[in-house]
């Protein structure tokens, strides 16, 4: 099962390599969101440092929930989609796999390229390791449950805005925990108790949001 999962990553991540836009639109979406803001607001420091959190954590949602669309959505245009449904390995664990595949070319790079954005919206250096630990539980929670939301609308032409209207009630705790963790720290308090809720969030998400998926799969390619 582990050489199965190893190897769906490493097919996914070979063929996004390919498709070079499916990961870059969502990345340059998540600059072009963050760094418009310092022109709109305009120099002030004091209140840029006081918007980073959110401003930076709302590009990364609406930066992931772009990306979602493509999650399933190539496999199921091709057929390869079914050979996993018939496929003897868990779907669950597949669905894992893919699932982290789409973390890897799209979830990851936010986390890289956040601190340099994080510094152009003046937000403080002791913000940062915050700032980098919450998107990284944050982005992984984000990738796992809009999975559930790209199974559902797989087999839908036009889906990404039932996508959104899907997943978008469930991304705002996460949103409200993580950005709440970024401004904490800014301040100087303590961010355990943000993070112990970002980590929660992730771990439920873990543990529930491939099945879920699994089953939706089912439903959307019988459907």
């Amino acid at each position: 099962m582990l050489d199965s999962f190893s190897t769906l990553i490493k097919r996914d991540l070979t063929l996004s390599l390919r498709r070079s836009s499916e990961w870059l639109n969502p990345l340059v979406f998540f600059v072009i969101v963050v760094t418009l803001f310092p022109l709109g607001v305009g120099p002030d420091g004091q209140l840029l440092s006081e918007i980073a959190p959110g401003v930076i954590w709302v590009a990364a949602l609406l930066a992931t929930l772009l990306a979602l669309d493509g999650l399933f959505r190539d496999d199921y245009s091709d057929g390869s989609l079914e050979q996993l449904l018939l496929s003897p390995h868990p779907l669950p664990l597949l669905v894992l796999a893919k699932t982290t595949a789409h973390w890897l070319v799209s979830g990851l790079p936010l986390v890289i390229l956040s601190p340099l954005l994080a510094l152009l919206m003046q937000l403080p250096l002791q913000a940062l390791p915050a700032l980098l630990l919450s998107l990284v539980l944050g982005t992984l929670s984000l990738s796992l449950i809009g999975s559930i939301g790209a199974a559902l609308t797989v087999g839908l032409k036009r889906g990404s805005v039932l996508l959104a209207l899907l997943v978008l009630p469930l991304f705002i705790p996460v949103l409200i925990f993580g950005s709440g963790c970024v401004a904490a720290a800014a301040s100087g308090f303590e961010t355990s108790a943000q993070l112990s809720l970002l980590a929660g969030l992730f771990f439920l998400a873990l543990a529930l949001a491939p099945w879920a998926a699994s089953a939706a799969l089912r439903i959307s390619v019988e459907a």
